[in-house]
């Protein structure tokens, strides 16, 4: 079985695919953080802006593979316009995502995307792998389609992953406070470096999940 925060249909926020339409799977749970607040700043990802505990969100529950791919195949408005697209988040999702899952949700005619953390090896089949590195020690995502880097990060920058197999390499501002201040520093560093894109968060300028 796997435990689902949320499943919601929208269009992608961020990075190469921005503005796709997409059914959003959020999975519960993450390896680097509990989700408590009182033990965020203990956790190694400690800015993170997502609700990925338990079961409550939308069309969150337990599900297995077949229930959860056809219940991801609901959301999808016409099977016969576009290729159908779901985007696997978390939380973590490689600590669930695996290959009955990633079978079934082929089988319904969707491509696969996920969006991780990077700490837990990829398993084959998936059609777009979105790395978000929080550490360079547990890194074990090493190629794929996009890495995007939340920017600026304590001990982590940019030129400790642009060496990897990726085809496209995002720095994304940093939500808070200073997230004026942090974009400058996003575009600063891209026009320097210009092998590096800048990615915004779309979704939450236009309002969206």
């Amino acid at each position: 079985m796997y435990s689902v925060k949320e499943i919601f249909y929208t269009l992608q926020g961020e990075g190469a695919r921005a503005g796709r339409p997409a059914v959003f799977l959020r999975f519960s749970g993450c390896n680097f953080w509990n989700g408590k607040e009182e033990d965020r700043n203990s956790a190694i990802c400690n800015f993170c802006d997502t609700d990925f505990v338990g079961t409550d969100g939308n069309l969150g529950g337990k599900y297995n593979a077949k229930e959860l791919a056809q219940l991801v195949l609901s959301l999808w408005p016409d099977i016969n316009t576009g290729r159908p697209y779901v985007v696997c988040t978390g939380g973590e999702p490689l600590l669930q995502l695996d290959r009955f899952l990633i079978d079934e949700l082929h089988n319904t005619g969707f491509e696969i995307a996920v969006e991780t953390n990077g700490s837990i090896e990829a398993p084959d089949k998936l059609d777009w792998i979105c790395s978000s590195p929080k550490t360079k020690d547990r890194l074990r995502v090493l190629r794929g389609n996009e890495l995007k880097l939340i920017y600026p990060q304590n001990n982590l920058t940019p030129s400790d992953f642009e060496k990897l197999d990726f085809d496209h390499f995002y720095l994304q501002a940093m939500d808070g406070p200073y997230v004026k201040e942090n974009i400058q520093l996003c575009i600063q560093y891209c026009l320097e470096h210009p092998n590096w894109m800048h990615s915004l968060q779309t979704h939450k300028m236009v309002g969206l999940p």
